[in-house]
């Protein structure tokens, strides 16, 4: 069994498409709720920026905790 490591390209596709398909099941779910293409698709543009900069912040406030962190 040959044990193979995940290139970056590969971690950048499969985040890409993870937020792709998370993003088109919002859109998908506030239609269901609404009826309206517009607002759905509106929503998932705002969901994808507001979530971007949410990301980060998390981030960067793990960077600032100990938290599972060795010590060298």
């Amino acid at each position: 069994m040959s044990m193979r490591r995940e290139v970056h390209f590969r971690s950048i596709m499969k985040a890409i498409t993870w937020r792709i398909l998370a993003t088109l099941t919002t859109i998908l779910l506030v239609f269901i709720f609404t009826r309206e293409l517009i607002i759905s698709i509106e929503v998932g543009v705002v969901e994808i920026i507001v979530k971007l900069f949410l990301y980060y912040f998390h981030e960067r406030i793990w960077e600032l905790t100990r938290f599972g962190k060795e010590r060298k």
